[in-house]
This record gives structure tokens, C-alpha cells and sequence, in this order.
């Protein structure tokens, strides 16, 4: 009776740990594409609303892109409006990105939030892309674009890995507000 109780207890200890380690291991795994969410905006299962981040560089406006031309950079799906842009980003994604994940690049300076950033609401500025949330937020955006970014570059690597909940009830230390 003793072994069938040892026997049992080392069954029972293998599957609780074979489950604890396959939980673990989801758990690792789930984590994976929620904290690119939490980095990087993502509307309507794309990054950029679906617009084409290239096009900005090379057009000089918004574009929309195709499913039929698609990438993934960071965890989030790009959408481009031809393969020729789609291998331009993925050869170089960083500098095609949108900055501070397509989020408004003014809701993160002035509050360390992650407001929804609109494709049509946009500045190239340095090489590097910047949406805002709205025309009224970009016109001010527009009023000191160096100063703003300056305040966005220091409260997106506090903010970036915080889901934006968590930012509206509970801001985290060393925010900077506005221009610097």
C-alpha cells in the first residue's frame, strides 16, 4: 500500500508539474503579443489604422494600404500600399515606424498617455514619423514640434510597457509635461 501511495505522489507530482510548466509557458508566450500591444497602436488588427508608414516618407502623404502587402514588425501587422514599400520597412523598420508606437506623440509629452493616434494627423520631422490624435493636437504639436518630442522621448520609455488604463488612473514618476 505504501509503494501505490509513493507511486501515486510521483504521478501526481509530474502533473502538477508538467501543468505548472505548460502554464508557465503560455503565460510567457500570451505575454508576448499583449505587451506589443501595450507598445505599439494597433486599430482595426493593424498598426498605423492601416495606412502605409513608408508612404509618409516617400509619397509625403497618407496612404492606405493593401491586405495583399503586409508585415510584422514588433508584434503588430503593417499594411503597405505596394510590395516595393513593404520591403523598404521590413529592411529598415526603425525608420519607418511611426515614433512612440503610433500613439500621439503629443498626449505623450504633455501627459505620458497613450492616446489614439490618427494617420491623417501626422509630421515627418528628423526622419522619423509622429501621429497626433486630432487636427486641433497637431496644429499645437506644430507650434514647438522639437520641444514635444523632446518631452515624448523622455516619458515614452517610463510609459511603453504600461497599459494605457493603468496611465489614466495611475501615473507613474518622472513624467515630464509639455515642451522641454
Amino acid at each position: 500500500m505504501t509503494v501505490k501511495i509513493f507511486n501515486f505522489s510521483r504521478v501526481l507530482r509530474t502533473a502538477v508539474l508538467t501543468a505548472g510548466l505548460a502554464f508557465i509557458g503560455t503565460a510567457a508566450i500570451s505575454a508576448l503579443p499583449a505587451q506589443a500591444a501595450q507598445e505599439i497602436n494597433v486599430n482595426g488588427g493593424y498598426a498605423v489604422h492601416g495606412y502605409d508608414p513608408v508612404a509618409y516618407f516617400t509619397e509625403g502623404k497618407p496612404v492606405e494600404g493593401k491586405d495583399a502587402f503586409t508585415a510584422t514588425h514588433d508584434g503588430a501587422s503593417y499594411k503597405f500600399a505596394s510590395a516595393e514599400h513593404r520591403d523598404m520597412f521590413v529592411a529598415d523598420p526603425a525608420k519607418y515606424a511611426p515614433q512612440y508606437g503610433g500613439f500621439c506623440a503629443f498626449g505623450v509629452a504633455m501627459a505620458g498617455r497613450k492616446f489614439n493616434g490618427d494617420p491623417t494627423q501626422w509630421t515627418v520631422k528628423d526622419g522619423k514619423l509622429y501621429l497626433n490624435v486630432n487636427a486641433t493636437v497637431q496644429e499645437r504639436f506644430r507650434e514647438n514640434v522639437p520641444g514635444y518630442i523632446r518631452g515624448a522621448d523622455n516619458n515614452w520609455p517610463i510609459i511603453a510597457e504600461i497599459p494605457e488604463a493603468t496611465l489614466s488612473t495611475n501615473p507613474p514618476e518622472g513624467l515630464t509635461q509639455g515642451a522641454q
